[in-house]
């Protein structure tokens, strides 16, 4: 091979890395603008994390919140709530026994699993029944004086577990902490 044809090798060598490299530019240049249209805007990134003021709420008061364009119950429970959510063993739970808590994931449904707190005062769960969406009745209802579902029967207990009824999960726990003593971050 003569030092001509090497020449000519390592042009058409060049001239085909930087062919290919600018094709790779272009191409990325052009669909850039079609993966980043998929990032969410900026009005749903601002309400996938929202701050809750519980600081006048007394035991034994809930407030409900829209979080995700769903009902979200933060109820300060009695000491008496409190017990009666302990005093459940996991193994009388035939419905459910996971914790549905994100925070604590891969737990039982003990009341030390679903509350947010570790003496047990406050519970935050996403209001709706699992079986078909409603939003239970609060404030002591139904058979475990605590969420009814009055659509189908549903009953749920002071820690928010199914214990009657066609729902198939204890309430759902949202993503939740406490960012300082009166403030719960959701999200």
């Amino acid at each position: 091979m003569s030092h001509a044809d090497d020449n000519d090798s390592t042009r058409r060598d060049f001239i085909y890395y930087a062919t290919a490299g600018a094709g790779v530019v272009t191409v990325g240049a052009a669909v850039w603008p079609l993966i980043d249209q998929m990032n969410p805007s900026a009005d749903v990134q601002a309400l996938s994390s929202i701050f809750v003021d519980v600081g006048g709420l007394e035991p034994g008061g809930q407030i409900t919140v829209n979080f995700l364009g769903k009902p979200v119950f933060v109820r300060r429970r009695t000491a008496e709530e409190i017990e009666a959510a302990r005093a459940v063993d996991v193994s009388e739970l035939s419905i459910d026994r996971e914790s549905r808590n994100p925070n604590k994931p891969g737990t039982d449904a003990s009341d030390e699993n679903r509350t947010l707190d570790d003496e047990g005062e406050w519970l935050v769960m996403t209001g709706v029944c699992t079986h078909l969406g409603c939003v239970p009745l609060g404030n002591g209802a139904g058979d475990f004086d605590a969420w009814f579902c009055p659509c189908h029967g549903s009953h749920y207990d002071t820690a928010g577990r199914i214990r009657r009824g066609p729902a198939p999960e204890n309430m759902h726990i949202p993503v939740a902490a406490f960012v300082d003593d009166t403030t719960i971050q959701l999200g």
